[in-house]
């Protein structure tokens, strides 16, 4: 049987009679766009996140948009975003009017390192982009410390980090404004894209709220031009079923990392995810290191094991950014990038995939 990297289709089952009661219920209403299970699942995703306020968007490249033009940042302002995310983190910046600075990644966590993000701080950095890449939290208090010195902001993009803790807080509202992607293959999916964002800040929260719907505060009140940008009733509906499942689903996810790395530790060759100190990680992925990825690769799809690359090209590799490119763009995310290799990983594996993928990946490298 085939190891499958993704099944959504089993996750529905394990689910199958709530979500279509939930689903059927919104369409007896026909309360497709608001509707009630919109505000609910907000409150309930705000408390979730413990934060004060929460909008639903209609996906996670949006709810970074919507978040740097709510912040109001001043026109052109330098943010610094690391090397190594999906390049919604970085295209935001631009779309906004800004430049976009890349900084290193830290080679243990995957998150924007701190202390070249510091080097590269300039009169002009107004914000920082702290991607909780693969469910690992930032090192949130060495950002925020920075961001304090300079007066910076910091933009929490959760898109991976659903159900991950810092320091005992969950992800999202530790900095100034968090955003998430509801994105199927998220840790917490809709059917569907979605996204939201996540604030302690009031005006900041009904600033985002306005954006996300044409710049209103009441229907035909249009106070500036805003965007369309909700997320749909029947979306939150599904959300509402699968929140209540999340915890559940992060602990199995943390289950079979803690197998993969107590199996497969002290394998010379292969380099394994690191828990940085006092953070719940959301295993969003498991994402490995071989210098011979391709070939190991090859040998995990002849035994019937699905992977992924996240990501194969660093952003500043892009040639979307051809033009950013000079002799102080970040390398280590480039020299990480053909050595990436994500497993399995969900709560859709049982502890037969779980071994079968610890045999193969053993086998390969007693080879």
């Amino acid at each position: 049987m085939m190891v499958k990297f993704l099944d959504l289709n089993s996750q529905y089952r394990s689910l199958q009679a709530e979500i279509d009661a939930a689903i059927a219920g919104t369409i007896e209403r026909s309360s497709y766009i608001g509707g009630p299970d919109l505000p609910a699942f907000e409150q309930e995703f705000a408390a979730y996140q413990q934060a004060e306020h929460c909008i639903g968007v209609g996906n996670g490249t949006d709810a970074i948009e919507i978040a740097l033009e709510a912040l109001e940042l001043p026109p052109g302002s330098e943010i610094l975003v690391p090397a190594n995310s999906f390049i919604a983190s970085s295209e935001a910046v631009t779309r906004g009017g800004h430049k976009v600075v890349f900084c290193q990644s830290d080679p243990r966590t995957y998150g924007i390192d701190v202390a070249d993000a510091a080097a590269r701080i300039t009169p002009r950095t107004a914000a920082i982009i702290c991607v909780h890449l693969y469910g690992q939290p930032c090192d949130l208090a060495g950002l925020k410390a920075l961001a304090d010195e300079h007066g910076l902001k910091i933009i929490e993009d959760a898109a991976q980090a659903h159900g991950a803790e810092f320091h005992g807080r969950r992800i999202g509202a530790i900095g100034d404004i968090g955003t998430f992607s509801f994105y199927p293959g998220k840790n917490l999916g809709a059917y569907g894209d979605g996204g939201a964002i996540v604030t302690n800040d009031a005006a900041l929260a009904k600033k985002c709220r306005m954006i996300a719907n044409h710049g209103r505060i009441d229907k035909y009140d249009h106070v500036f031009e805003g965007r369309n940008s909700r997320l749909d009733g029947l979306q939150a509906a599904i959300l509402r079923v699968k929140l209540r499942a999340l915890d559940g689903w992060v602990d199995r996810r943390n289950a079979i990392a803690r197998r993969y790395l107590e199996a497969l530790a002290g394998i010379q060759g292969l380099t394994l995810p690191v828990l940085a100190n006092d953070v719940r990680h959301a295993f969003h992925l498991f994402v490995v290191r071989c210098d011979e990825r391709d070939r190991f690769q090859a040998h995990l799809k002849e035994d019937g094991i699905q992977t992924g690359i996240h990501y194969p090209i660093a952003l500043p590799d892009l040639a979307a950014y051809d033009y950013l490119r000079d002799e102080n763009t970040p390398r280590r995310a480039t020299e990480l990038a053909p050595t990436l290799l994500s497993l399995p990983m969900g709560e859709h594996l049982s502890d037969e995939d779980v071994e079968k993928v610890i045999v193969s990946v053993r086998r390969f490298f007693d080879a």
